[in-house]
């Protein structure tokens, strides 16, 4: 049976680990064996002790257990070298965007799995890392903007006044988006939404949301479950359309991804001048352009005129525990899929169409159909 490798992370604003001790224990029932960097899990929660009470051998250093046939760990490494040949190794890798570490997990006939390359079907749901992780931080980002806004979000009748509720407009309804109205609501404010999928609408009704109507013409999502891209036409008039809702909300959060691609600019500077001091911009695609003009990943930023545009990007890492532990199911779930249960193995299964569609490295070279090189 596999020995599986847990990486600490490297970057030192990562607070997750990628396997939580109580997953281990159940896959050391099935047969397979656990090698985990100190350290690894004490960011999120989890102990070293944790880890070997569920039955994991902890080790001082990553280069320790790259004997191991698969590694897990969160975020894209720097390189594959110490690897052995057909190691299975897991992580997110941004396959848009590092070629060059494609080419080296080929060249070192490393079998890269790209977790946002999984399938956004059915089937894979549970070994969906884009869905469990952005939910968490939807809901980050409303509990963030409602900590800098400078009023309450519920409305609120006392002896000295009423007090009307904050208004809030989440721009982009996916994972993110649906959690950030749906805990925006709860905490007691106003919520409009507005989605390039007309498809959506009825789910931010089920919410208790207002559903923004702009007419862009013919609109739909991939087969991956992501808004197409704009057309620049369509752009401008979204624009235009959501400058007048964002005049009087008191906290907009933007969510406009394209896999793959760079973010649409949503929200420029004439439309944040002509915002309230002191509103709040949630920007959560910085890390692939930005919605914003002006925002900054990592920073915080207050414009001449009081509105405060905070970074989105990465926002589960500010609840790591339950982030890890969404994760590690997520890892676990994947690991099961391709368990043998007759022969008590692990399988790489490229009959299967979620392997297919995640694995982008295999025996020497890059083999899948978006990635390939001539």
């Amino acid at each position: 049976m596999k020995t599986i490798l847990v990486c600490r992370e490297h970057d030192p604003r990562e607070t997750r680990v990628a396997m939580i001790p109580d997953d281990i224990k159940k896959l050391i029932g099935m047969g397979f064996s656990f090698k985990v960097v100190a350290g690894a899990g004490l960011k999120s929660g989890f102990s070293d002790a944790d880890y070997e009470k569920a039955g994991a051998t902890v080790i001082l250093k990553e280069q320790d257990g790259y004997d191991s046939e698969i590694v897990l760990r969160i975020m894209k490494p720097e390189s594959a070298d110490g690897l052995k040949p057909d190691t299975l190794h897991l992580s997110y890798l941004d396959p848009f965007n590092e070629k060059a570490l494609l080419r080296e997990f080929a060249q070192k006939k490393i079998q890269a799995v790209s977790l946002e390359m999984i399938p956004r079907t059915t089937l894979a749901q549970k070994m969906d890392v884009q869905s469990s992780q952005t939910s968490l931080a939807g809901y980050v980002a409303v509990v963030n903007a409602a900590a800098r806004l400078p009023k309450i979000l519920p409305m609120m009748v006392t002896p000295s006044g009423t007090i009307n509720p904050a208004r809030v407009f989440i721009i982009g309804v996916g994972v993110a988006g649906l959690q950030a109205i749906a805990t925006a609501k709860r905490l007691g404010a106003r919520v409009d939404a507005f989605d390039t999928r007309p498809v959506v609408e009825e789910q931010v009704k089920s919410l208790g949301a207002s559903f923004v109507k702009i007419d862009l013409g013919e609109m739909g999502q991939t087969d991956q479950g992501y808004a197409k891209e704009l057309t620049p036409e369509q752009i401008k008039k979204q624009q235009e359309a959501q400058a007048k809702v964002c005049e009087r909300s008191n906290i907009v959060i933007t969510t406009a991804k394209v896999f793959g691609r760079k973010a649409p600019r949503l929200i420029g500077k004439d439309v944040i001048d002509r915002m309230m001091p002191g509103s709040i911009i949630v920007d959560m695609a910085c890390s692939t352009g930005g919605n914003v003009e002006g925002s900054k990943l990592f920073e915080e930023v207050v414009t001449d005129n009081g509105v405060i545009i905070l970074s989105g990007d990465f926002l589960e890492r500010q609840v790591p525990y339950d982030a890890s532990k969404m994760l590690s199911g997520n890892f676990t779930a994947f690991l099961t899929h391709f368990y043998d249960k007759e022969a008590k193995e692990f399988r790489v299964n490229l009959d299967d169409e979620i392997m297919r569609g995640c694995l982008l490295t295999q025996g020497g070279r890059i083999i899948h159909e978006r990635f390939k090189e001539d």
